[in-house]
Order: structure tokens, then C-alpha cells, then sequence
């Protein structure tokens, strides 16, 4: 499966030298994982893209073909596997291709106070360098920049709008700790005006997250949840606002937890704003799984890279059920 054009060599080149992708090759199992759509027919392998609503494998071309008509089109991401961001970038020059000057580019790796130096960076008035200083990566996101490097060349190779998207880090922390109402009226100002909490399925998908790992700092899970909503409907609501002032189309990044079965940043953006939406999870396989078709619009099936353990994901087994996969609540 082949990008509308080739994705240029200096993007791959960037990121595949430092990843060594074959090293990841060789640690699937003997016995590939085999995954199948609830209700269908399969199975399918690693490399393939399932159209969950037909649960038929697809190819490139016609996935892009079918959410490039689409006015927001969400893609996730396992934060560190270098095989899904090598995709994206696929992806991102699919689109960008077939959509041109009015695709926007949507990222939950920036927060949305850190878009004067996106701004700049793009524009070259800053260095790389500098402008990794200016949105203080290390610390505000951590996972190594080389894995979304290439993401940023082709944006600006390309002159695409790059949006932060994500809430202040120090806020969604405090509201994990203490809960919205401890904050202070100039930090809730900084987040989305309106936050719902009433989305029972979502609350439900994050309990499991929640009550499947060691959360030693965050006493209620009620605060934990109105932490996840704050990531999400901050999120959100910068999409909308972008939507509705600027028009065309947009591409978000984000991970996984944040957009399987539509009802995290999805759901709250499209309460905002009545657009077209697309979904498409890539997901790491690493048994005999069952997906749920409303996983996703798309679930591009991929390899397991990523160097810590896999953690909870809402695809199960189809036979024990006792291995946490995928992505975190918080993507």
C-alpha cells in the first residue's frame, strides 16, 4: 500500500536511520497475530487496513480516498512505535496532496500556549533548535522528537498550519490532583469553557484504563476523569474554533485512547461543530484479537515497536483476555 506520490526520502531517511525498523521486525512472534472484526468474516494481518464498517481490507488509496472527503479526520498513534508515525506521515502527504492549502494540521503533542513558536518555527523565523527550546519538548511531551520530526518537515515543506491543540500540562496535572474546582479563575480560562462529564460509555472505557494501572498520585477517579475531559474538550474546542474561523479541512494526531469509538476528542468536537469526521486507529497486534466494529472508521493493523509494555486497550482476546494492550487513557 503505496502514498498517492512517494513520501520524500528525507523525511523517511530522518526518522528510519534513528528507529532501525527491522529491529522491530524481528521481534514478532513466530506466529503472527491474526485479528477479526466482531460479526465478520476475517482474519487479518499485520500491514493490512480494515474498513470496520465493511470489515474488508482496504487499500491505501481508498482509505484516503474515503476520509480525504471528510472535514476533520482523526488518526491515532501508539506514542512511541515508530512504525505509526512512519504512517502518518503517509497519511498527512496522502491528504495533503488531495486536499492542498486547506488542510490544517492538528497535534495533541503541543499545548495550545506554545503556538507562537509553532508559528515562528514554521514560518523560519526560529531555529529547530530554538523552537524545541521555546515549546520545552523534553519536559512538556518527553517522547523523543525524532519520531515526530518528520511530521513537522512535511508541514512546513508543504506549508500546512500546525494547531496546538492540548491543555496547559501544569493544569490538566493540578485538575488530577485537586479536581476543577481547585482551579484558580485564570487557569480555568485556559482550558475549554464547557467540559462534559456525563458521557457514560467514555467514563466507563477510562475507569478500566484507570483501574488497570498504578495511579499512586491520584487519590479519586473523579479527578482523574475530569483530567482526561480537560485533555479532550480543550482539545476539541480548539478544533471547532479553528473549523469555524477558518474553514477547509484538518488532520488531527493524537494517540489512540484519544479517539477510539469516537467518543473522546470526536465526540466532543463534533458537539461543537456539525462537520464530516474520520477515524483512524492504528493498532498494534500482538495476539489472536477480536475488534469491535465501532472501534474505529478505519484500524490500520501494525506491528508491536514500542520499546515499554503494551497497556490497556478496549480490543480484546478472542480466547484469555489477560493481556493489557494497546494505548493508556491518555493516548
Amino acid at each position: 500500500m503505496k502514498p498517492s506520490r512517494p513520501v520524500r526520502i528525507l523525511h523517511f531517511l530522518t526518522a528510519a536511520a534513528w528507529l532501525g525498523l527491522s529491529g522491530c521486525m524481528t521481534t514478532r512472534p513466530a506466529t503472527p497475530p491474526s485479528l477479526t472484526v466482531s460479526g465478520a468474516p476475517g482474519p487479518f494481518r499485520i500491514g493490512q487496513i480494515v474498513d470496520m464498517e465493511r470489515a474488508e481490507a482496504v487499500r491505501f488509496d481508498e482509505m484516503i480516498t474515503a476520509i480525504s472527503g471528510c472535514d476533520v479526520i482523526f488518526v491515532g498513534e501508539s506514542h512511541d512505535n515508530p512504525e505509526h508515525h512512519l504512517i502518518q506521515v503517509q497519511i498527512l502527504q496522502a491528504l495533503a496532496d488531495r486536499v492542498g492549502d486547506h488542510l490544517a494540521v492538528g497535534m495533541e503533542f503541543f499545548q495550545v500556549g506554545q503556538q507562537e513558536a509553532i508559528d515562528r518555527y514554521l514560518q523560519g523565523a526560529i531555529s529547530e533548535d530554538g523552537f524545541l527550546d521555546a515549546v520545552n519538548w523534553k519536559e512538556s511531551w518527553g517522547f523523543d522528537y525524532l519520531l515526530y520530526r518528520p511530521l513537522m518537515l512535511l508541514s512546513k515543506d508543504r506549508g500546512l498550519r500546525v494547531l496546538a491543540l492540548n491543555a496547559p500540562s501544569a493544569i490538566v496535572r493540578k485538575v488530577a490532583r485537586s479536581g476543577l474546582s481547585g482551579l484558580t479563575a485564570e487557569e480555568r480560562d485556559q482550558i475549554a469553557k464547557e467540559i462534559d462529564l456525563g458521557n457514560e460509555p467514555h467514563r466507563a472505557y477510562v475507569l478500566e484504563a484507570f483501574e488497570g494501572h498504578d495511579h499512586p498520585d491520584l487519590k479519586k477517579f473523579e479527578r482523574f476523569y475530569e483530567a482526561q475531559s480537560v485533555w479532550e474538550e480543550t482539545m476539541a474546542e480548539t478544533i471547532s474554533n479553528h473549523l469555524a474561523s477558518s474553514g477547509g479541512k484538518m488532520v488531527i494526531f493524537s494517540g489512540n485512547g484519544h479517539i477510539v469509538y469516537k467518543f473522546g476528542i470526536p465526540e466532543r468536537t463534533l458537539r461543537r461543530a456539525p462537520v464530516r469526521a474520520a477515524t483512524v486507529v492504528l493498532h498494534p497486534a500482538a495476539a489472536h484479537e477480536e475488534m469491535d466494529r465501532n472501534l474505529a472508521d478505519f484500524v490500520w493493523i501494525t506491528g508491536r515497536c514500542s520499546p515499554r509494555p503494551p497497556l490497556r486497550h478496549p480490543v480484546r482476546e478472542a480466547k484469555d483476555g489477560g493481556e493489557d494492550r494497546g494505548e493508556s487513557q491518555s493516548g
